[in-house]
């Protein structure tokens, strides 16, 4: 996941939540289609300066900037990618380039939101470990989707016919975007921004459960409906048996953490009592 700093990072929390929003219950169709609307916009608004500034100024009201996205982009993206760029703009930034990073983050979590609901987020995940090696291994390839001298749509030919019939679609998809989304890095620095975002997005769905005894069918029911319900997509629950653990349970998805064992509880009140 990028990494922001001061006001960018709890932007970026409410941003993701917003995304969870508009990923609820949607195909794996939707999920790639507000990818690529949100790319679309992030090549606007690298191509743009004052753009970026226009949409990030504090200075400026919120109902101007909504209005500008809409006049910018709602003839060429769909409702969600589009509610999305407004909540953004909605949101402080401590600088216009951690707005467009932002951007860039929901991206490709949405085209990695497509791979979990057709159950290949992991394997997503392994296909961009494993550009990322041939990269290192082939100089040659490097340098073809690296130079200024060819097109994009000469590149993605050239992505197309190596991996194709070997890596999935969310997977190629995401590629192309690493030769037409480069945003002043080369292909390799791109390459490690995405897995990122994709782990980012794996972990956001793979919830670490702690409990000190194994849950009945029911309960992990239960369990898995309510966080599927509040992130917004299916999660896969890894249930950890740990005796240290005293009553409730504690889980962890992502950068978030529910602790509600009477362990943690005690902990507190004793760091309270002695402070």
């Amino acid at each position: 996941m990028i990494i922001l700093g001061g006001s960018s990072r709890q932007s970026l929390v409410a941003l993701r939540d917003a995304l969870d929003g508009k990923l609820n219950g949607a195909s794996a169709t939707d999920c790639s289609a507000i990818s690529a609307d949100l790319f679309k916009v992030l090549d606007s608004l690298d191509s743009s300066i004052g753009l970026r500034r226009a949409l990030t100024d504090p200075a400026r009201d919120q109902s101007s900037k909504s209005a500008l996205v809409s006049d910018l982009f709602a003839k060429s993206i769909g409702g969600a990618a589009l509610a999305l760029v407004a909540s953004a703009v909605s949101l402080r930034w401590s600088s216009s380039g951690e707005f467009a990073d932002a951007i860039e983050q929901i991206a490709v979590e949405g085209q990695a939101a497509a791979a979990n609901v057709t159950n290949e987020l992991d394997k997503v995940q392994r296909e961009i470990f494993t550009f990322s090696q041939l990269l290192i291994e082939n100089p040659g390839l490097r340098q073809a989707l690296n130079t200024s001298s060819d097109s994009i749509a000469h590149k993605q030919e050239l992505l197309k016919s190596i991996f194709s019939s070997k890596f999935s679609a969310c997977t190629l998809s995401l590629l192309n975007q690493t030769v037409s989304t480069r945003r002043s890095r080369n292909i390799e620095r791109t390459v490690v921004a995405y897995s990122h975002a994709v782990t980012a997005r794996r972990n956001r769905v793979n919830a670490h459960v702690r409990t000190s005894i194994a849950l009945t069918e029911a309960q992990t029911k239960k369990l898995n409906d309510s966080l599927t319900k509040q992130i917004g997509q299916s999660v896969h629950l890894n249930i950890e048996i740990d005796p240290t653990v005293i009553g409730g349970i504690a889980i962890r998805f992502g950068d978030e953490v529910i602790d509600g064992t009477i362990s943690s509880r005690l902990a507190e009140a004793n760091r309270v009592l002695v402070s």
